[in-house]
């Protein structure tokens, strides 16, 4: 089966739901891939184009079916900073970095790399690693 369009989070309807798929973020980030969904089913993602696919968008299906995306569970850093200002600077220097960012009111989060938390923990800031669903910006381009 293929899925050649992305239903937005909040635009379909979660009771036409047909089944779930669980990628990690570069999963997400494609035009064409194999997924297996939660039921076993091989789904071929199609687009026109690589977009970003957010938590709770759906793969639309030839058929009209809607497979709903989760974000996996990845290994992530959780930056911190001691107030609100040397956070929106660590922002700063990862965004010039061309990162990939979560936001949080009180922590920033990126994919696991250890140059970086290098980096942070130089300029002030406090890093821990976790394991959780990552979903960053979209950024200014983008669909989401």
């Amino acid at each position: 089966m293929r899925a050649n369009n992305i239903a937005l989070a909040g635009t379909w309807e979660l009771d036409k739901k047909t089944d779930e798929v669980t990628l990690d973020y570069d999963h997400r980030h494609r035009r064409r891939l194999t997924v297996t969904t939660l039921a076993g089913a091989e789904i071929l993602l199609d687009l026109p184009e690589a977009v970003h696919i957010r938590h709770g968008d759906a793969l639309v299906t030839e058929d009209g079916g809607y497979i709903e995306t989760h974000a996996a569970p990845e290994a992530l850093l959780e930056i911190r900073a001691a107030d609100w200002a040397a956070l929106v600077r660590l922002a700063w220097h990862l965004g010039n970095r061309h990162l990939a960012v979560q936001f949080s009111p009180a922590a920033l989060r990126i994919l696991d790399d250890h140059v970086i938390a290098d980096m942070v923990t130089s300029l002030g800031g406090s890093v821990e690693k976790i394991i959780a669903p990552f979903d960053p910006e979209s950024g200014a381009y983008a669909h989401g």
